[in-house]
């Protein structure tokens, strides 16, 4: 009798630990990063446009204002935010392992990335597609033509079984050579290792542009998968994944309001229900994720609505000179679209 009651006793002590021990690993994201009082973001270890640090350490890119917008909403300052480069093959693991706390690194949402992995996308900041870069004289003007290509392409990442699908697809044949960075893919393509450069539309954009002799390769025009590119983050703290998705619908919904940076002290002074929701003098929607009421605001005023920061960075007026496209707002005939604030 009494080795039961002592065992019963002891299992319950044991799980009492155990639930204890679950309480303090999850104590929630969004605490953890005030108290250290700074945003652990993954990005790239280095593409143009999207997450890269020039010759002082410095980053800048989409996904990286990114980084900065969530920041802003947390501490009302983009800088509070150390920036981890990671490789395709180490990106996962790492945000699995909380080395950081958020992944802003072009990277692809699929279903096997959400269940096989303890992680979640919290939306798509961009919309892409597979492409296919080749030099101009080589006088192909479509994907179907690449039959018998040595192809380069970058290991641990969608590209790799896109390609390969479409070309068995329609019967071509292909010689690949792997590489573990972009870096390294863009070396054995300048150096003449393959034909074919394959990966992301967007990152053929930017791989080209770092090319001395840019105007002298396409991006052809077929696009052979979709890849809803997005942020990630742990799938055990609902609480932070909401966060950092509301983060990007306030970045599209005041572009589509016509709330931008220059804008800031109209939209505050608006009566308009929506926008007074958006800037915070209506409601209390940031108090419900942890934040002040202005979160919003602060990261159009110190970041951007979403168009301001899809233009510096991407837009046809920066380095990489890409159109809108899919990524123009659902009213004007993009397909970018978000839940709204209220």
């Amino acid at each position: 009798m009494f080795p039961g009651i002592f065992s019963l006793r002891g299992a319950t002590l044991a799980l009492a630990a155990t639930l204890g021990s679950a309480v303090v690993a999850h104590a929630g994201t969004l605490d953890t990063v005030k108290q250290r009082g700074n945003l652990v973001c993954g990005v790239s270890q280095g593409l143009l446009g999207f997450s890269n640090a020039d010759a002082n350490g410095k980053w800048t890119g989409f996904d990286v204002d990114f980084c900065r917008a969530v920041a802003t909403a947390i501490f009302d300052d983009p800088e509070k935010v150390t920036y981890v480069p990671l490789s395709a093959a180490e990106r996962f693991d790492a945000l699995k392992d909380g080395k950081v706390d958020l992944l802003s690194r072009n990277s692809t949402w699929t279903m096997s990335r959400e269940t096989d992995l303890p992680l979640a996308f919290v939306g798509v900041t961009y919309y892409d597609g597979q492409g296919f870069m080749v030099k101009r004289d080589s006088g192909k003007v479509s994907a179907l033509e690449l039959d018998g290509s040595t192809v380069c392409v970058q290991s641990g990442t969608t590209s790799e079984e896109n390609f390969a699908d479409y070309f068995t697809a329609n019967s071509m044949k292909f010689t690949t050579i792997s590489a573990s960075t972009p870096a390294e893919s863009l070396e054995n393509y300048k150096t003449g290792k393959c034909t074919v450069l394959t990966t992301d539309v967007s990152q053929l954009y930017s791989e080209r542009a770092a090319l001395d002799d840019a105007a002298d390769h396409i991006i052809l025009p077929d696009v052979i998968s979709k890849e809803p590119l997005g942020p990630v983050v742990r799938q055990d703290d609902a609480k932070w994944r909401a966060l950092v998705a509301w983060v990007h619908n306030a970045m599209l919904n005041a572009e589509e309001l016509g709330i931008s940076s220059e804008r800031v002290d109209e939209a505050k002074a608006s009566k308009k229900p929506d926008v007074m929701r958006l800037v915070g003098t209506d409601g209390a929607f940031g108090e419900k994720l942890g934040l002040s009421n202005d979160w919003a605001i602060n990261i159009v005023a110190k970041v951007g609505n979403y168009g301001e920061v899809y233009e510096r960075n991407l837009g046809v007026g920066s380095k990489l000179g890409i159109p809108r496209g899919l990524n123009q707002l659902w009213s004007l005939g993009g397909i970018q679209y978000a839940p709204p604030i209220r």
